[in-house]
């Protein structure tokens, strides 16, 4: 069972669907933390980098997952606004290894935080610090402290240090996605 089977299970949701978005940069590990939040038997082995823009939607229980995989490219984030309205819960991936491009991603999450589809929205926001498995990533802290999230006053938000690829950091984020459950899918 997928952590995201087991979100559903706990949160009673076997009949409501719910749309969860994960969106950040190019090679932040968005692909690679999809993969493992999905149902195991759903797992990809081999995950590439996705080239230009694509979106991919699975159901795990009754639960809609919908996954924006965007190129670098400031053309392609547009498209995210798109699915703001459907959203119930956001999560944001940051690759904590490129402090070059953390002012690019605090450009979009302010950009996303002041869309009028989330801004007057009490949407919780969960943010991924990946990739702390290299050795140049940054503290969740210290990611805390670039974004400015101490400044999110009207939405609950968590970050979470995280690795993909071993599944590091995943479980503690789903935890908290179900201990507000009641503020995100009532």
């Amino acid at each position: 069972m997928g952590l995201f089977d087991k979100l559903a299970g706990w949160l009673g949701l076997k009949k409501k669907e719910v749309h969860v978005l994960c969106i950040g940069l190019d090679n932040s590990g968005k692909t690679t933390i999809i993969n493992k939040l999905k149902p195991s038997n759903a797992q990809t082995q081999d995950i590439v980098p996705t080239i230009g823009f694509s979106i991919e939607k699975f159901k795990t229980s009754s639960l809609s997952f919908t996954v924006f995989d965007m190129s670098g490219q400031g053309r392609y984030r547009n498209l995210w606004e798109h699915y703001y309205k459907e959203g119930q819960a956001i999560i944001f991936v940051i690759d904590s290894s490129d402090k070059l491009r953390m002012v690019v991603a605090k450009e979009e999450l302010d950009t996303l935080l002041n869309h009028p589809d989330i801004k007057h929205r009490r949407l919780p926001i969960l943010f991924f610090a990946n990739k702390m498995d290299l050795r140049d990533a940054i503290s969740s802290v210290k990611v805390s402290q670039l974004l400015s999230l101490e400044n999110i006053k009207d939405k609950p938000w968590h970050i979470c240090a995280s690795d993909a690829l071993k599944g590091e950091g995943l479980q503690e984020g789903v935890d908290w996605l179900q201990g507000i459950s009641c503020v995100i899918f009532l």
